[in-house]
């Protein structure tokens, strides 16, 4: 898509940190790191986000990412690392061409915060069997 960054970053008309690149996929370092380490891994096709991935984009991405993050791991030896993605502008998405953060952990004053404020109070296992069963009957289309 002509007018993506991170399809520009991919055919070399916006420079990148790559750190890695095969025949489906892109790593590069995030130039706005929230850790030492902070890596992005793209699909070289162009998807929004993983709403519009194929399983093969998808295969193809995932069976890298456990190279990459043990490449971090091995570089930097974190204390642990966070994979992240944002899909859609609701969860914080602003690039929109899938991307999966890497962003290694090193203890609580690294920059990154996560926060889980969980609501066990309101899906009791009833409500949760429900919902199940919805996506279940989603996922059998």
């Amino acid at each position: 898509m002509s007018d993506c960054l991170f399809c520009k970053i991919i055919d070399g008309s916006i420079p990148s940190t790559k750190i890695y690149e095969d025949e489906y996929v892109y790593a590069f370092m995030d130039i706005m790191p929230l850790t030492k380490g902070h890596t992005l891994l793209i699909p070289k096709e162009h998807v929004k986000n993983v709403y519009e991935m194929s399983e093969e984009t998808a295969a193809n991405l995932f069976k890298v990412a456990p190279r990459i993050a043990n490449a971090i791991k091995d570089s930097f030896q974190p204390a642990g690392m966070n994979l992240l993605n944002n899909c859609e502008e609701a969860a914080g998405q602003s690039v929109f061409h899938f991307h999966l953060h890497f962003i290694p952990r090193y203890d609580e004053t690294d920059g990154f915060k996560t926060t889980w404020i969980t609501k066990e109070d309101e899906f009791a296992p009833e409500m949760l069997k429900t919902l199940a069963d919805e996506v279940i009957a989603n996922l059998n289309k």
